[in-house]
């Protein structure tokens, strides 16, 4: 076994470095979308290693293992054809006039599935049982990416989407072979049109470029290699086929490796690759540490997950409970995605989260909307999330969230329904003096000490006789600090 990095040991607290209020949030802002007060009071109580294997302990499978009845709703598209066979069906024997409005019908209906869903996701992340099991399925939304700006399939983005809960931390290898026989990635990266009469070389591309390696670990060859060896794969509505008489049964060479492979056996030759382990550890520290590291760290994680046969949970482990973790400076260092400060705002307020269908203006115009990333590369994240019109939205949307004017989203009749169902505002308590007013609220909003020059403005806001009109003033200007932006 290899020697761990030292700063992947595990954090040891100290009279110079304790474990405090501070670190067991940014825990749960990062293995999360933030922590309430009784929940950094129950992290704090257990301790940094016990912390984690809490957040840790989901089942590992669908949504409906945890729930029956918390679900989608799908009724939209009930009925109409998943198949390719049930579609001919329906179509048969119908004027092209006829084929023309049910075609409409079936995509407005798709559409309103769509919306159920990610609708649905948001509200989980914010108010579901497993906060780190919905922040580790967005991450490999962004990893293993597929956008329903393309997969037009309301039904193959929801199984896409229970294929991301179910392999989130389990074994990567087995995630990756799913990711290979998923139906919306089939269509997204076109390994649907992959056969042996006309490689299609997009998907063999992506999976080591994005998904498996990085840039410089395989050559062109390999690609072409391994693009034979997935022909053949493809879907028929949600089911995987493999069309045995489209597959290129012949001999390949990939890595130098000469053989009859076929989709699993390249995954399997790429998971011997050298550079698999510490790309994936590089993902992982990117999204959930920093977005600059030490390669000599990311190359110790990377060992962890291949010593582990690829087993996720005890790199993740390793990860959260790290020294390098809760190094000063991983702490408040992180730019909010839209989707973590929205979600994030919804928790630590305690206001209800609006439907999708309201906040779709503003994640559009901030970047990041569930279900629709922006390329095959998934969203940039990290100082692309701010510019001068995204800074703009992403204020006014947390003060929106707070009780505020709501957000335009271009749209008027969204706009009016949002004018009409604003939100009354927080609950607020003038219980204390202004000081202690304010030092509540700087550590349930941004949970770390803020200077003090920010502190003496916000006492002055609410000035020296406290009202329910002035601590909402002073929490909308916490809103509005440059820290708040950061987790």
């Amino acid at each position: 076994m290899a020697r761990l990095h030292p700063q992947l040991e595990p954090f040891v607290e100290s009279s110079s470095d304790p474990w405090d209020r501070v670190k067991a949030a940014h825990l749960l802002n990062r293995a999360g979308f933030g922590g309430t007060e009784q929940e950094i009071n129950r992290v704090l109580e257990a301790g940094p290693q016990a912390a984690v294997d809490e957040l840790l302990d989901f089942p590992d499978g669908p949504s409906d293992l945890i729930s029956a009845t918390d679900q989608p709703d799908l009724s939209h598209i009930e009925g109409y054809p998943r198949t390719f066979a049930e579609r001919r069906k329906l179509f048969e024997g119908k004027t092209a006039e006829e084929r023309m409005l049910l075609n409409q019908r079936m995509n407005q209906a798709n559409q309103q599935a769509l919306r159920a869903i990610a609708n649905w996701w948001v509200q989980r992340m914010a108010y579901g049982p497993y906060p780190f099991h919905e922040k580790l399925t967005l991450f490999w939304h962004g990893h293993f990416t597929t956008s329903a700006r393309d997969e037009r399939s309301a039904w193959l983005m929801w199984q896409q989407n229970e294929t991301w809960r179910a392999h989130a931390a389990g074994n990567f290898g087995r995630f990756v072979k799913a990711v290979s026989r998923d139906p919306a990635m089939l269509d997204y990266l076109n390994n649907q049109q992959n056969r042996k009469a006309r490689p299609n070389e997009n998907y063999a591309r992506e999976l080591m470029e994005l998904f498996t390696l990085g840039i410089g670990n395989y050559t062109e060859n390999d690609i072409k290699e391994a693009a034979r060896a997935f022909t053949g794969w493809a879907h028929d509505g949600e089911a995987f086929i493999f069309r045995k008489f489209d597959h290129d049964d012949g001999e390949k060479t990939f890595f130098g490796v000469r053989g009859n492979f076929d989709g699993d056996d390249i995954i399997d030759l790429i998971l011997r690759h050298k550079a698999c382990g510490p790309y994936i550890a590089s993902r992982f520290w990117n999204f959930f540490v920093n977005e600059q590291y030490d390669p000599a760290v990311i190359a110790s994680l990377g060992e962890v997950l291949r010593e582990n046969d690829y087993e996720l949970r005890p790199m993740i482990r390793t990860l959260l409970t790290s020294k390098a973790f809760y190094n000063r400076q991983n702490i408040g260092s992180q730019i909010k995605s839209p989707i973590q400060l929205v979600v994030g705002t919804v928790r630590l307020l305690g206001v209800k989260m609006p439907e999708v269908n309201r906040l779709n203006g503003a994640l559009n115009q901030m970047g990041q909307v569930p279900l629709m990333p922006p390329t095959v590369k998934g969203w940039p994240g990290g100082k692309m999330w701010i510019n001068t019109s995204t800074m703009f939205v992403r204020y006014n949307t947390v003060l929106w969230l707070a009780g505020g004017e709501p957000v335009t989203s271009g749209r008027r009749v969204i706009d009016a329904i949002n004018r009409r169902n604003r939100s009354s505002g927080i609950q607020v308590e003038v219980d204390g003096s202004t000081e202690q007013i304010v030092d509540r609220w700087v550590e349930r909003l941004i949970q770390r000490p803020i200077s003090e020059q920010k502190r003496a403005i916000l006492i002055e806001a609410i000035g020296s006789e406290p009202n329910e009109s002035s601590v909402r003033n002073m929490v909308s200007l916490i809103l509005s600090m440059p820290e708040y932006q950061l987790c």
